[in-house]
Protein backbone atom coordinates (compact mmCIF):
# COMPACT_ATOMS: atom_id res chain seq x y z
CA UNK A 1 0.00 0.00 0.00
CA UNK A 2 1.18 3.48 -0.73
CA UNK A 3 2.68 5.04 2.04
CA UNK A 4 4.36 8.07 0.80
CA UNK A 5 3.32 10.01 -2.32
CA UNK A 6 5.82 12.79 -4.07
CA UNK A 7 3.91 15.53 -5.60
CA UNK A 8 4.86 16.55 -9.00
CA UNK A 9 3.52 20.08 -8.90
CA UNK A 10 3.28 23.11 -7.20
CA UNK A 11 0.57 26.10 -5.95
CA UNK A 12 -3.10 25.34 -4.72
CA UNK A 13 -3.13 21.50 -6.41
CA UNK A 14 -0.05 20.76 -4.75
CA UNK A 15 -1.93 21.72 -1.55
CA UNK A 16 -5.24 20.07 -2.19
CA UNK A 17 -3.40 17.08 -2.89
CA UNK A 18 -1.34 16.77 -0.06
CA UNK A 19 -4.33 17.48 2.50
CA UNK A 20 -6.27 14.04 1.52
CA UNK A 21 -2.65 12.34 1.54
CA UNK A 22 -2.50 13.86 5.52
CA UNK A 23 -6.24 12.43 5.83
CA UNK A 24 -5.21 9.17 4.48
CA UNK A 25 -2.18 8.84 6.86
CA UNK A 26 0.24 8.91 3.55
CA UNK A 27 3.29 11.40 4.04
CA UNK A 28 3.71 13.84 1.41
CA UNK A 29 6.67 14.86 -0.26
CA UNK A 30 6.86 18.61 -2.48
CA UNK A 31 9.15 19.33 -5.37
CA UNK A 32 9.67 22.87 -5.69
CA UNK A 33 12.16 25.11 -7.52
CA UNK A 34 14.22 28.63 -6.77
CA UNK A 35 10.86 30.36 -7.28
CA UNK A 36 8.59 28.15 -5.08
CA UNK A 37 11.30 27.79 -2.08
CA UNK A 38 8.99 29.95 0.43
CA UNK A 39 5.59 28.34 -1.16
CA UNK A 40 2.87 26.73 0.47
CA UNK A 41 3.34 23.81 -0.41
CA UNK A 42 6.75 23.43 0.44
CA UNK A 43 5.74 24.32 3.86
CA UNK A 44 2.67 21.89 4.17
CA UNK A 45 4.34 18.88 2.52
CA UNK A 46 6.42 16.06 5.78
CA UNK A 47 9.58 16.65 3.05
CA UNK A 48 10.54 19.20 0.15
CA UNK A 49 12.90 18.49 -2.56
CA UNK A 50 14.32 21.56 -4.55
CA UNK A 51 14.78 20.64 -8.67
CA UNK A 52 16.41 23.11 -10.03
CA UNK A 53 15.52 26.73 -11.22
CA UNK A 54 12.27 28.77 -11.61
CA UNK A 55 11.63 28.34 -15.60
CA UNK A 56 9.15 25.12 -15.57
CA UNK A 57 11.31 22.72 -18.24
CA UNK A 58 14.69 23.03 -15.90
CA UNK A 59 12.16 22.03 -12.64
CA UNK A 60 9.02 20.86 -12.82
CA UNK A 61 8.79 19.34 -16.69
CA UNK A 62 12.54 17.74 -15.99
CA UNK A 63 11.50 14.14 -15.45
CA UNK A 64 14.62 13.18 -14.43
CA UNK A 65 14.81 15.83 -11.40
CA UNK A 66 11.23 14.31 -10.82
CA UNK A 67 12.70 11.07 -10.37
CA UNK A 68 15.24 11.76 -8.51
CA UNK A 69 13.47 13.37 -5.86
CA UNK A 70 11.33 10.62 -5.49
CA UNK A 71 13.77 8.13 -5.03
CA UNK A 72 15.91 10.33 -2.45
CA UNK A 73 12.52 10.51 -0.65
CA UNK A 74 11.61 6.92 -0.95
CA UNK A 75 8.35 7.99 -2.31
CA UNK A 76 6.24 4.93 -3.05
CA UNK A 77 3.78 7.04 -5.97
CA UNK A 78 3.62 10.00 -7.68
CA UNK A 79 0.70 12.77 -7.94
CA UNK A 80 1.08 15.10 -10.87
CA UNK A 81 -1.89 17.17 -10.35
CA UNK A 82 -2.68 19.13 -12.88
CA UNK A 83 -0.62 20.76 -15.53
CA UNK A 84 3.52 19.79 -16.56
CA UNK A 85 3.54 16.37 -16.47
CA UNK A 86 0.50 15.29 -15.75
CA UNK A 87 -0.66 14.38 -19.10
CA UNK A 88 3.00 13.24 -20.27
CA UNK A 89 3.14 9.69 -21.67
CA UNK A 90 7.08 9.37 -21.08
CA UNK A 91 6.66 10.08 -17.63
CA UNK A 92 3.87 8.15 -16.55
CA UNK A 93 6.17 5.11 -18.45
CA UNK A 94 9.59 5.98 -16.55
CA UNK A 95 7.39 5.82 -12.96
CA UNK A 96 6.58 2.65 -14.35
CA UNK A 97 10.23 1.49 -15.11
CA UNK A 98 11.87 3.53 -12.35
CA UNK A 99 9.17 1.08 -9.89
CA UNK A 100 7.23 3.90 -8.64
CA UNK A 101 3.70 4.08 -8.81
CA UNK A 102 2.07 6.90 -11.28
CA UNK A 103 -1.50 7.43 -9.62
CA UNK A 104 -2.42 8.44 -13.03
CA UNK A 105 -3.90 6.20 -16.13
CA UNK A 106 -1.27 3.82 -17.79
CA UNK A 107 0.80 5.82 -20.75
CA UNK A 108 -1.26 3.76 -23.42
CA UNK A 109 -4.50 5.43 -22.39
CA UNK A 110 -2.61 8.99 -21.94
CA UNK A 111 -1.33 8.80 -25.66
CA UNK A 112 -4.16 7.45 -27.06
CA UNK A 113 -6.32 10.54 -25.57
CA UNK A 114 -3.92 13.00 -25.71
CA UNK A 115 -3.85 12.63 -29.69
CA UNK A 116 -6.77 14.06 -30.69
CA UNK A 117 -6.82 12.85 -33.82
CA UNK A 118 -6.15 9.01 -32.42
CA UNK A 119 -8.77 9.79 -29.45
CA UNK A 120 -11.45 10.78 -31.93
CA UNK A 121 -10.96 7.37 -33.97
CA UNK A 122 -10.81 5.04 -30.69
CA UNK A 123 -14.28 7.12 -29.66
CA UNK A 124 -15.66 6.72 -32.73
CA UNK A 125 -15.70 3.16 -33.03
CA UNK A 126 -17.07 3.18 -29.16
CA UNK A 127 -20.28 4.55 -30.74
CA UNK A 128 -19.54 8.23 -29.59
CA UNK A 129 -20.89 10.76 -31.58
CA UNK A 130 -17.70 12.93 -33.03
CA UNK A 131 -17.62 16.63 -34.04
CA UNK A 132 -17.95 16.39 -38.27
CA UNK A 133 -14.50 16.50 -39.29
CA UNK A 134 -11.23 14.68 -40.95
CA UNK A 135 -9.72 11.76 -39.20
CA UNK A 136 -6.07 12.27 -40.50
CA UNK A 137 -3.76 15.04 -40.13
CA UNK A 138 -3.91 17.62 -42.77
CA UNK A 139 -0.90 17.14 -44.83
CA UNK A 140 -1.85 19.21 -48.18
CA UNK A 141 -3.45 22.66 -48.06
CA UNK A 142 -5.56 22.22 -51.46
CA UNK A 143 -6.92 18.97 -49.93
CA UNK A 144 -7.97 20.81 -46.99
CA UNK A 145 -9.63 23.46 -48.85
CA UNK A 146 -11.97 20.58 -50.78
CA UNK A 147 -12.66 19.31 -47.19
CA UNK A 148 -13.72 22.39 -45.23
CA UNK A 149 -15.95 23.17 -48.24
CA UNK A 150 -17.90 19.49 -47.99
CA UNK A 151 -18.45 20.43 -44.34
CA UNK A 152 -19.26 23.59 -44.63
CA UNK A 153 -17.85 27.13 -43.01
CA UNK A 154 -17.58 27.83 -40.18
CA UNK A 155 -14.68 25.24 -39.19
CA UNK A 156 -12.16 24.73 -36.54
CA UNK A 157 -8.59 23.84 -37.48
CA UNK A 158 -6.98 22.51 -34.22
CA UNK A 159 -4.03 20.93 -32.85
CA UNK A 160 -3.90 17.19 -32.51
CA UNK A 161 -1.86 17.60 -29.95
CA UNK A 162 -3.20 20.68 -28.20
CA UNK A 163 -5.00 21.74 -25.31
CA UNK A 164 -5.68 25.47 -23.74
CA UNK A 165 -6.68 27.08 -26.91
CA UNK A 166 -3.03 26.86 -28.33
CA UNK A 167 -2.71 25.99 -31.74
CA UNK A 168 -6.29 26.36 -32.69
CA UNK A 169 -7.99 28.98 -35.53
CA UNK A 170 -12.11 29.81 -36.14
CA UNK A 171 -12.24 30.04 -40.15
CA UNK A 172 -15.35 32.03 -41.18
CA UNK A 173 -13.99 32.61 -44.94
CA UNK A 174 -12.92 30.71 -47.38
CA UNK A 175 -9.72 32.69 -48.25
CA UNK A 176 -9.03 32.32 -44.72
CA UNK A 177 -8.45 29.08 -44.81
CA UNK A 178 -5.07 28.77 -45.74
CA UNK A 179 -2.98 31.32 -43.38
CA UNK A 180 -5.09 29.80 -40.57
CA UNK A 181 -3.85 26.18 -41.29
CA UNK A 182 -0.10 27.55 -41.32
CA UNK A 183 -0.94 29.58 -38.45
CA UNK A 184 -2.36 26.53 -36.14
CA UNK A 185 0.61 24.76 -37.62
CA UNK A 186 3.19 27.27 -36.57
CA UNK A 187 1.74 27.25 -33.07
CA UNK A 188 0.85 23.88 -32.60
CA UNK A 189 4.55 23.26 -33.15
CA UNK A 190 6.05 25.90 -30.67
CA UNK A 191 3.82 24.55 -28.15
CA UNK A 192 3.46 21.06 -28.34
CA UNK A 193 6.52 19.85 -30.56
CA UNK A 194 4.11 18.60 -33.20
CA UNK A 195 2.33 20.02 -35.81
CA UNK A 196 -0.17 18.05 -36.58
CA UNK A 197 -3.55 19.43 -37.23
CA UNK A 198 -7.25 18.34 -38.46
CA UNK A 199 -10.41 20.00 -39.24
CA UNK A 200 -13.34 19.82 -36.76
CA UNK A 201 -17.22 21.22 -38.15
CA UNK A 202 -17.37 24.56 -35.65
CA UNK A 203 -20.70 24.33 -33.75
CA UNK A 204 -22.22 28.18 -33.46
CA UNK A 205 -23.77 27.76 -30.29
CA UNK A 206 -21.23 25.58 -28.51
CA UNK A 207 -21.83 24.81 -24.76
CA UNK A 208 -18.76 23.35 -23.07
CA UNK A 209 -19.67 20.50 -20.81
CA UNK A 210 -17.56 17.66 -18.71
CA UNK A 211 -18.59 14.78 -16.98
CA UNK A 212 -16.26 13.25 -14.39
CA UNK A 213 -15.48 9.67 -14.61
CA UNK A 214 -13.65 7.31 -11.87
CA UNK A 215 -12.45 3.49 -13.53
CA UNK A 216 -10.25 0.89 -11.68
CA UNK A 217 -7.83 -1.43 -12.28
CA UNK A 218 -11.03 -4.49 -12.36
CA UNK A 219 -13.34 -3.04 -15.26
CA UNK A 220 -15.60 -1.23 -13.12
CA UNK A 221 -16.39 2.43 -14.45
CA UNK A 222 -18.77 5.41 -13.05
CA UNK A 223 -19.19 8.84 -13.73
CA UNK A 224 -20.12 11.56 -11.35
CA UNK A 225 -22.14 13.93 -13.28
CA UNK A 226 -21.46 17.26 -15.30
CA UNK A 227 -19.48 20.57 -14.92
CA UNK A 228 -20.95 23.49 -17.27
CA UNK A 229 -17.52 24.90 -18.27
CA UNK A 230 -18.60 27.64 -20.55
CA UNK A 231 -17.82 30.85 -19.10
CA UNK A 232 -14.61 31.13 -20.97
CA UNK A 233 -12.10 33.85 -22.22
CA UNK A 234 -9.99 32.88 -24.94
CA UNK A 235 -10.79 29.18 -24.46
CA UNK A 236 -9.64 28.88 -20.86
CA UNK A 237 -12.69 28.30 -18.25
CA UNK A 238 -13.22 31.54 -15.91
CA UNK A 239 -15.95 29.79 -14.16
CA UNK A 240 -17.57 26.21 -13.65
CA UNK A 241 -20.54 24.82 -12.12
CA UNK A 242 -22.40 22.17 -11.53
CA UNK A 243 -25.45 20.88 -12.23
CA UNK A 244 -25.21 22.30 -15.47
CA UNK A 245 -28.53 25.32 -15.98
CA UNK A 246 -28.57 23.51 -19.44
CA UNK A 247 -29.38 19.91 -18.69
CA UNK A 248 -32.33 17.87 -18.22
CA UNK A 249 -32.09 14.64 -16.48
CA UNK A 250 -32.85 12.52 -19.91
CA UNK A 251 -29.51 13.98 -21.71
CA UNK A 252 -27.63 13.71 -18.25
CA UNK A 253 -28.12 9.94 -18.24
CA UNK A 254 -27.32 9.34 -22.02
CA UNK A 255 -24.53 11.80 -22.35
CA UNK A 256 -23.09 10.06 -18.66
CA UNK A 257 -23.54 6.45 -20.60
CA UNK A 258 -21.43 7.69 -23.04
CA UNK A 259 -18.63 9.49 -20.92
CA UNK A 260 -18.15 5.99 -19.25
CA UNK A 261 -18.32 4.06 -23.30
CA UNK A 262 -14.82 6.64 -23.81
CA UNK A 263 -13.14 5.77 -20.53
CA UNK A 264 -13.91 1.85 -21.54
CA UNK A 265 -12.33 2.28 -25.15
CA UNK A 266 -9.31 3.85 -23.73
CA UNK A 267 -8.90 1.07 -21.31
CA UNK A 268 -8.79 3.69 -18.82
CA UNK A 269 -7.49 3.41 -15.32
CA UNK A 270 -7.73 7.15 -12.61
CA UNK A 271 -9.85 9.87 -12.22
CA UNK A 272 -10.19 11.86 -16.11
CA UNK A 273 -12.87 13.84 -17.33
CA UNK A 274 -14.88 13.68 -20.66
CA UNK A 275 -15.22 16.53 -22.19
CA UNK A 276 -18.37 16.98 -24.81
CA UNK A 277 -19.39 20.44 -27.19
CA UNK A 278 -23.33 20.37 -27.07
CA UNK A 279 -25.74 23.01 -28.75
CA UNK A 280 -28.87 24.37 -28.09
CA UNK A 281 -30.75 21.67 -29.08
CA UNK A 282 -28.89 19.22 -26.98
CA UNK A 283 -27.42 17.89 -29.86
CA UNK A 284 -23.60 16.77 -28.55
CA UNK A 285 -20.46 15.15 -29.67
CA UNK A 286 -17.45 13.95 -28.13
CA UNK A 287 -14.65 16.93 -27.98
CA UNK A 288 -11.78 15.04 -26.36
CA UNK A 289 -10.67 13.51 -22.71
CA UNK A 290 -8.17 15.30 -19.96
CA UNK A 291 -6.65 12.30 -18.46
CA UNK A 292 -6.09 13.76 -15.14
CA UNK A 293 -7.65 15.71 -12.39
CA UNK A 294 -9.19 18.77 -13.80
CA UNK A 295 -8.83 22.24 -11.66
CA UNK A 296 -12.21 22.55 -11.26
CA UNK A 297 -12.94 19.05 -9.63
CA UNK A 298 -13.80 20.70 -5.80
CA UNK A 299 -17.92 21.64 -7.54
CA UNK A 300 -17.85 17.48 -8.31
CA UNK A 301 -16.69 16.62 -5.03
CA UNK A 302 -19.11 18.94 -3.02
CA UNK A 303 -22.15 18.25 -4.93
CA UNK A 304 -21.23 14.05 -5.01
CA UNK A 305 -19.73 13.96 -2.15
CA UNK A 306 -16.77 11.88 -3.06
CA UNK A 307 -12.81 12.84 -2.43
CA UNK A 308 -11.30 12.53 -6.15
CA UNK A 309 -8.22 12.32 -4.97
CA UNK A 310 -8.48 9.94 -2.38
CA UNK A 311 -10.52 7.49 -5.18
CA UNK A 312 -7.12 7.92 -7.10
CA UNK A 313 -4.60 6.97 -4.88
CA UNK A 314 -7.42 3.59 -4.02
CA UNK A 315 -6.91 2.96 -7.17
CA UNK A 316 -3.43 3.54 -7.67
CA UNK A 317 -3.28 0.93 -4.40
CA UNK A 318 -5.24 -1.26 -6.89
CA UNK A 319 -8.30 -1.32 -5.02
CA UNK A 320 -12.30 -1.53 -6.26
CA UNK A 321 -13.96 1.71 -6.56
CA UNK A 322 -15.28 2.67 -2.99
CA UNK A 323 -18.91 3.37 -5.37
CA UNK A 324 -21.20 2.05 -8.04
CA UNK A 325 -23.19 4.03 -9.98
CA UNK A 326 -26.37 4.17 -8.24
CA UNK A 327 -24.67 5.02 -5.34
CA UNK A 328 -24.07 8.33 -6.73
CA UNK A 329 -26.61 11.58 -6.88
CA UNK A 330 -25.84 15.40 -7.07
CA UNK A 331 -27.40 17.35 -4.28
CA UNK A 332 -27.72 21.18 -4.28
CA UNK A 333 -25.63 23.17 -6.62
CA UNK A 334 -21.87 24.19 -6.94
CA UNK A 335 -19.87 27.19 -8.31
CA UNK A 336 -16.13 27.36 -9.03
CA UNK A 337 -14.94 30.85 -9.52
CA UNK A 338 -10.69 31.01 -10.66
CA UNK A 339 -8.85 34.17 -8.93
CA UNK A 340 -6.15 34.99 -11.02
CA UNK A 341 -3.24 37.62 -10.46
CA UNK A 342 -4.25 39.65 -13.32
CA UNK A 343 -5.43 42.97 -14.56
CA UNK A 344 -8.84 42.74 -16.21
CA UNK A 345 -8.62 46.39 -16.65
CA UNK A 346 -5.37 45.88 -19.24
CA UNK A 347 -6.90 43.02 -21.31
CA UNK A 348 -6.03 40.90 -18.18
CA UNK A 349 -2.37 40.82 -18.02
CA UNK A 350 -0.55 38.91 -15.14
CA UNK A 351 0.19 40.50 -11.88
CA UNK A 352 2.90 39.26 -10.19
CA UNK A 353 4.26 40.74 -6.89
CA UNK A 354 3.56 40.69 -3.07
CA UNK A 355 0.79 39.87 -1.10
CA UNK A 356 0.53 43.05 0.98
CA UNK A 357 -3.04 41.69 2.56
CA UNK A 358 -5.26 38.88 2.12
CA UNK A 359 -8.80 38.33 3.31
CA UNK A 360 -10.24 34.98 2.40
CA UNK A 361 -13.70 34.04 2.52
CA UNK A 362 -15.24 32.11 5.20
CA UNK A 363 -18.96 30.97 5.98
CA UNK A 364 -21.50 27.84 5.49
CA UNK A 365 -20.83 26.38 1.97
CA UNK A 366 -17.45 27.81 1.59
CA UNK A 367 -14.24 26.45 0.55
CA UNK A 368 -10.98 27.71 -0.82
CA UNK A 369 -8.39 26.53 -2.55
CA UNK A 370 -5.11 28.23 -2.52
CA UNK A 371 -1.63 28.58 -1.24
CA UNK A 372 -0.70 32.29 -0.67
CA UNK A 373 -0.77 34.06 2.45
CA UNK A 374 0.49 37.58 3.12
CA UNK A 375 4.49 38.48 1.91
CA UNK A 376 4.55 36.00 -0.48
CA UNK A 377 5.66 36.64 -3.74
CA UNK A 378 3.61 35.60 -6.86
CA UNK A 379 6.36 34.75 -9.21
CA UNK A 380 6.27 35.35 -13.28
CA UNK A 381 7.30 32.35 -13.89
CA UNK A 382 3.90 30.14 -14.13
CA UNK A 383 0.15 30.50 -14.70
CA UNK A 384 -0.90 33.60 -12.33
CA UNK A 385 -3.73 31.25 -10.88
CA UNK A 386 -3.99 32.26 -6.96
CA UNK A 387 -7.06 30.26 -5.90
CA UNK A 388 -10.17 28.81 -6.55
CA UNK A 389 -13.01 29.93 -4.68
CA UNK A 390 -16.35 27.15 -4.34
CA UNK A 391 -19.17 27.81 -3.19
CA UNK A 392 -22.37 25.32 -2.69
CA UNK A 393 -25.64 26.18 -1.81
CA UNK A 394 -29.47 23.71 -1.96
CA UNK A 395 -29.84 25.43 -4.96
CA UNK A 396 -28.40 27.05 -8.04
CA UNK A 397 -30.07 30.76 -6.43
CA UNK A 398 -28.30 29.95 -3.70
CA UNK A 399 -24.97 29.27 -5.21
CA UNK A 400 -24.87 32.49 -6.68
CA UNK A 401 -25.87 34.79 -3.77
CA UNK A 402 -23.77 32.64 -1.83
CA UNK A 403 -20.57 32.96 -4.01
CA UNK A 404 -21.44 37.43 -4.65
CA UNK A 405 -21.17 37.18 -0.94
CA UNK A 406 -17.88 35.42 -0.92
CA UNK A 407 -15.88 37.33 -3.89
CA UNK A 408 -17.46 40.67 -1.61
CA UNK A 409 -15.59 39.34 0.98
CA UNK A 410 -12.75 38.25 -0.25
CA UNK A 411 -10.15 41.11 -0.36
CA UNK A 412 -6.28 40.84 -1.41
CA UNK A 413 -4.16 43.48 -1.87
CA UNK A 414 -0.46 44.02 -3.38
CA UNK A 415 -1.54 42.31 -6.94
CA UNK A 416 -4.57 42.87 -9.39
CA UNK A 417 -6.57 40.20 -8.93
CA UNK A 418 -9.86 39.38 -10.91
CA UNK A 419 -12.42 39.41 -8.24
CA UNK A 420 -14.10 42.34 -9.40
CA UNK A 421 -14.26 40.69 -12.85
CA UNK A 422 -15.90 37.55 -11.80
CA UNK A 423 -18.44 39.87 -9.22
CA UNK A 424 -19.79 40.97 -12.55
CA UNK A 425 -20.45 37.93 -13.79
CA UNK A 426 -22.11 36.99 -10.98
CA UNK A 427 -24.70 39.73 -11.74
CA UNK A 428 -25.12 39.30 -15.35
CA UNK A 429 -28.36 38.51 -16.55
CA UNK A 430 -27.01 36.23 -18.77
CA UNK A 431 -25.55 34.38 -15.97
CA UNK A 432 -27.85 34.76 -13.42
CA UNK A 433 -30.67 33.35 -16.27
CA UNK A 434 -28.47 30.40 -16.86
CA UNK A 435 -28.50 31.61 -20.28
CA UNK A 436 -25.28 30.98 -21.86
CA UNK A 437 -22.51 29.45 -23.76
CA UNK A 438 -19.06 29.65 -24.58
CA UNK A 439 -19.36 32.99 -25.99
CA UNK A 440 -20.75 34.43 -22.98
CA UNK A 441 -17.85 37.13 -21.84
CA UNK A 442 -18.02 38.28 -25.57
CA UNK A 443 -21.52 38.67 -26.03
CA UNK A 444 -21.28 40.83 -22.01
CA UNK A 445 -18.18 42.44 -22.81
CA UNK A 446 -19.37 45.84 -22.07
CA UNK A 447 -21.02 44.91 -18.94
CA UNK A 448 -18.10 43.26 -17.27
CA UNK A 449 -15.75 46.05 -18.80
CA UNK A 450 -18.14 48.86 -17.16
CA UNK A 451 -16.03 50.46 -14.75
CA UNK A 452 -19.31 52.54 -12.94
CA UNK A 453 -20.27 49.07 -12.08
CA UNK A 454 -17.79 49.32 -8.91
CA UNK A 455 -20.44 47.33 -6.92
CA UNK A 456 -20.35 49.51 -4.25
CA UNK A 457 -17.73 48.85 -1.94
CA UNK A 458 -15.36 49.79 -4.81
CA UNK A 459 -14.32 53.17 -3.31
CA UNK A 460 -14.37 51.72 0.63
CA UNK A 461 -11.82 48.99 -0.48
CA UNK A 462 -9.65 51.43 -2.23
CA UNK A 463 -9.30 53.41 1.18
CA UNK A 464 -9.12 50.20 3.32
CA UNK A 465 -6.07 49.27 0.58
CA UNK A 466 -5.01 53.21 1.33
CA UNK A 467 -5.24 53.28 4.97
CA UNK A 468 -3.30 49.24 5.33
CA UNK A 469 -0.44 50.57 3.02
CA UNK A 470 0.12 53.29 4.99
CA UNK A 471 0.01 51.75 8.82
CA UNK A 472 2.45 49.31 7.04
CA UNK A 473 4.61 51.76 7.13
CA UNK A 474 4.49 53.69 10.38
CA UNK A 475 7.35 52.49 12.56
CA UNK A 476 5.60 51.05 15.80
CA UNK A 477 7.13 52.66 19.11
CA UNK A 478 6.71 50.49 22.32
CA UNK A 479 5.87 52.21 25.33
CA UNK A 480 6.19 50.93 29.20
CA UNK A 481 3.75 51.32 31.67
CA UNK A 482 4.49 53.26 34.87
CA UNK A 483 6.19 50.65 37.04
CA UNK A 484 7.08 48.06 35.14
CA UNK A 485 10.30 47.19 33.41
CA UNK A 486 9.11 45.82 29.86
CA UNK A 487 5.51 46.06 28.35
CA UNK A 488 4.01 43.79 25.06
CA UNK A 489 1.89 46.66 24.30
CA UNK A 490 2.26 49.03 21.13
CA UNK A 491 1.28 53.13 20.45
CA UNK A 492 -1.16 53.14 18.26
CA UNK A 493 -1.46 57.06 17.97
CA UNK A 494 -0.56 57.23 14.83
CA UNK A 495 -2.20 54.35 13.11
CA UNK A 496 -5.66 56.00 14.73
CA UNK A 497 -4.82 59.56 13.03
CA UNK A 498 -4.36 57.60 10.04
CA UNK A 499 -7.80 56.05 10.37
CA UNK A 500 -9.14 59.60 11.43
CA UNK A 501 -8.51 61.23 8.60
CA UNK A 502 -9.81 57.86 5.92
Amino acid sequence: MIKKVLVANRGEIAVRVMRTCREMGISSVAVYSDADRNSMHVRYADQAYHIGPSPSDESYLNIDKVIVAAKKAKADAIHPGYGFLSENAEFSKRCEKEGIIFIGPSAHSISTMGDKITARKTISKAGVPVVPGTAQPIEKEKDAIKTIMEIGLPVMIKASAGGGGKGMRLVHNEEDIVSSIRGAKSEAKAAFGNDAVYIEKYISSPHHIEFQILADNHGNVIHLFERECSVQRRHQKVIEETPSPLMNPGIREEMGKHAVAVAKAANYSGAGTIEFIVDDNLKYYFLEMNTRLQVEHPITERVVGVDLVKEQINIANGLELSYKQEDLKQHGHAIECRIYAEDPDKNFMPSPGVIKHISEPLGLGVRHDGYVYEGYEIPIYYDPLISKLIVWGKTREEAIARMKRSLFAYKITGVKTSIKFLERIMNAPDFVKGNYNTHFIEKNAAFLSNRDKCEGDCKAMAVVAAFIDYSNKLEAVEIKPAGASHASNWKTRKRNNAMSRL
